[in-house]
């Protein structure tokens, strides 16, 4: 076990392999409702439970393998990483438990980043895998913030115990963790408004958000058929170019003695965290500006992870309407 995952540190954390000393810690937090919600295990979770989980050893390359997660600085137990290997270690699935009181500080992305990081650079591993409830929105969220895409939605295909669920299925390639590895970081030095040209659909068309932030930006399928069919509304369609890379799309409603819509604000995964958002609707307000129109309006889905919060940073204020589902807000130009 120890040569194939043998444990290693990054910024905050100590990865180690997994010792009779942490069972305790192990089913402490299994036995945590908030934590065994989504996960394969039935609770109660007991001693014996996790006695044969330790004791379960794989023959060879494949098999899973669990490393524990303790803080560098603290020694504190923060929860564990496994990995379960198989076709003679060529493919990777990885999985992840935290203690419920550690949630929200980052130790998990940093924890997979790092485990999906030495599975490729150490070993003959050609993909990578998580899969998890669809419920599990926060474990989502630490696969797509490591660069992880959503493959594929199976039904009714996973069980724990006498329940039945769909299951939700994110992987990465060799190739693909390169390329998210290596994609800009940075602010982008300049950010513009372009046409969207007819050489530059199927560009525009491939632009995607997180699988999680889809409950918050609609596809770009969604958006071009709006625009095909915008009923009282004018389209007005951008692409968001940074330091010139397809970076978003901009649509905004526009009707003769109306206030402007801003419709859909969209950056692609691979841009996002570079503050484009923000700049692009610096554009967008001043085009609305050149209009004539002296406020411009959006709207939002609330809940975890919503842009809520960003149109608020910006001036949006609600109005009070609820429209379709979503909440109207206002920005004075």
């Amino acid at each position: 076990m120890r040569d194939i995952l043998p444990g290693f540190e990054t910024r905050r954390l100590l990865l180690r392999p997994f010792v009779e000393a942490d069972l305790d810690d192990l089913v402490q937090r299994r036995n945590d409702p908030a934590v065994a919600e989504f996960q394969n295990w039935t609770l109660p979770y007991t001693r014996r439970d996790a006695e044969i989980l330790f004791a379960t050893e794989p023959d060879g390359i494949d098999g899973w393998r669990m490393l524990v997660m303790t803080h560098k600085e603290t020694g504190t137990t923060l929860g564990d990483v496994a990995v379960g290997l198989t076709w003679d270690g060529r493919c990777a699935e990885v999985g992840y438990t935290l203690a419920s009181e550690h949630w929200g500080n980052g130790y998990a992305v940093e924890a997979v980043e790092a485990l999906v990081e030495f599975l490729f650079e150490n070993h003959n591993v050609t993909r990578v895998q998580g899969m998890l409830h669809p419920g599990n929105t926060a474990s989502a969220r630490v696969l797509e913030r490591t660069g992880f895409l959503f493959e594929g939605h199976t039904r009714l295909s996973y069980w724990v115990g006498d329940d039945n669920s769909d299951d939700h299925i994110y992987g990465m390639t060799r190739e693909a963790w390169r390329t998210w590895v290596e994609r800009p970081k940075n602010a982008p030095a300049e950010v513009a408004l372009a046409e969207i040209t007819p050489e530059m659909v199927r560009s525009a068309f491939a632009l995607r958000t997180h699988k999680t932030q889809e409950a918050f930006v609609a596809p770009m399928a969604v958006s071009f058929a709006d625009a095909l069919y915008p009923g009282d509304d004018e389209p007005w369609l951008r692409s968001i170019v940074a330091d010139g890379a397809l970076a978003g799309f901009v649509m905004v409603g526009r009707s003769p003695g109306t206030e402007p819509y801003l419709w859909r604000l969209l950056i692609d995964r691979v841009h996002q965290r570079r503050g484009i958002g923000n700049r692009a609707l610096d554009l967008v307000e001043a085009a609305c500006r050149e209009w004539g129109s002296a406020t411009v309006l959006a709207s939002y889905a609330t809940g975890r992870g919503s842009p809520e919060g960003f149109y608020r940073n910006r001036g949006y204020v609600p109005t009070g309407r609820v429209v379709d589902g979503e909440t109207e807000a206002r920005k004075r130009l």
